[in-house]
């Protein structure tokens, strides 16, 4: 999560310890103190603060993250004990709950009008409740005390606002429970939460509703990029496996040596994003074949001299199709398509690179290559045993494989047997 600055948090926390002096709040960020009552630093505090919260949120790309940034901020301006976040996907709402030692549970429960959280998501308005136990007779919706019941926890006031994009489609809803006292304990108990609450102010509806539309915003644009980032997956596996076709690999096999490529980036420490860039690129590490005759790439028995020898123009080949782009993805792609055959011993092939020299992404997808290839049945070749190829990875360190990546498989066998297991074509 980003730090805010310092005047920043001192803001909020006059908000948290009772000191509002506006009553109402237009737009989030249109703070006019003769039409607010607020003073004019108090003024420009909160919508610095917003503003900062509206940075944060769009500058996350992580979905899972965004949610956590929601529900944690959504708490800290409103000075509340728990947020809930629910995102609709058709007739459900997918429910993610921020308990109060902050882990999320991902939950989901059909969207209807009878539902505190479906009338909202429904009609679009906001529902500010001071006791949810309290409720006046005939009310279109209902509290559900079942979680209180399970939990011990005694929920009385609730904030629940609409996430709202500027098309005005609901997306969901973001829920605020327990607005605490500023004289409450440090760390009350479940069931003693509801003595130290007091209702929402309709200062902390408006900033609810603020964040609210701000997260709509950067949902839809996580949501966007991950679509993106699905359909050119797709269609890097799709090239791929038009390359690979011609050799009787499967789009299995690319999805297996993805996924351990990922794994093993992983329990190198390389970052989130490296990771990512090595998962997309590595199903292209033998779009070179493309370019290697039928006669040598199918051909049933061992090769000759002078055959290997073109076979072995295929990371050359390919290299020289992919690093004609100027995308990131493209000349990470290049670059293990160029090295992937390369060995740490350097008795690998194009370049006969040694150690270090070799890329770390290639050095990477050489293994989960190698290791992808022995455990899969070919008509030429049964598969090996799952424990005589972890025997052979072994043996190989230092030879044929980085120690380090060797290192880095060991510590991620269990994930890397997982997708083995996951990714398997119809016997």
């Amino acid at each position: 999560m980003a730090l805010l600055p310092f005047y920043c948090e001192r803001a909020a926390a006059k908000l948290c310890h009772g000191e509002p002096t506006v009553t109402h709040l237009a737009t989030p960020f249109d703070l006019h103190p003769r039409e607010t009552g607020f003073d004019t630093p108090d003024a420009l505090r909160l919508s610095q603060r917003l503003i900062q919260v509206g940075i944060a949120l769009s500058s996350e790309t992580d979905l899972r993250r965004l949610l956590e940034l929601i529900v944690a901020q959504a708490r800290e301006l409103t000075c509340c004990d728990g947020a809930s976040l629910f995102i609709r996907e058709g007739e459900e709402l997918r429910f993610f709950v921020v308990n109060r030692n902050e882990e999320l549970q991902d939950l989901r429960l059909p969207l209807t009008p009878s539902s505190i959280v479906g009338y909202v998501v429904l009609t679009g308005e906001s529902l500010n409740l001071p006791d949810v136990y309290r409720l006046p007779p005939g009310l279109p919706y209902a509290f559900n005390s079942q979680v209180d019941q399970q939990t011990g926890y005694r929920t009385r006031s609730l904030l629940t606002v609409p996430l709202r994009d500027p098309s005005g489609n609901i997306l969901g809803a973001l829920q605020l429970l327990n607005r605490l006292r500023p004289d409450r304990p440090a760390d009350p108990a479940p069931n003693q939460v509801a003595d130290w609450s007091q209702p929402f102010s309709e200062l902390e509806v408006r900033v609810a509703e603020a964040l609210a539309s701000q997260a709509a915003v950067a949902y839809q644009n996580v949501r966007l990029r991950e679509e993106l980032k699905a359909a050119h997956l797709e269609t890097i596996f799709c090239l791929a496996q038009a390359a690979e076709y011609r050799d009787q690999d499967t789009s299995f096999h690319l999805k297996r040596m993805s996924h351990y490529s990922r794994i093993l980036a992983k329990e190198l420490g390389l970052s989130s994003r490296e990771q990512e860039l090595i998962f997309y690129a590595s199903p292209l590490h033998d779009v070179g074949k493309i370019g290697i005759p039928d006669a040598i790439l199918q051909k049933p028995g061992p090769l000759t001299p002078e055959e290997r020898l073109i076979m072995n123009r295929h990371p050359e080949i390919g290299y020289e199709i992919l690093s004609k782009s100027d995308s990131e993805l493209m000349k990470k792609s290049a670059i293990i398509a160029l090295t992937h055959h390369e060995k740490f011993d350097g008795s690998g092939y194009p370049r006969g690179l040694k150690g270090e020299g070799i890329p770390l992404e290639g050095r990477i997808v050489a293994l989960a290559d190698v290791f992808d290839a022995l455990a899969s049945r070919r008509p030429y070749k049964a598969a090996w045993d799952l424990d005589e190829i972890f025997r052979f990875v072994e043996n190989n360190s230092g030879s044929h494989f980085d120690p380090h990546v060797v290192a880095a498989f060991k510590r991620g066998r269990g994930e890397i047997l997982e997708i083995y297991h996951r990714y398997q074509e119809a016997r």
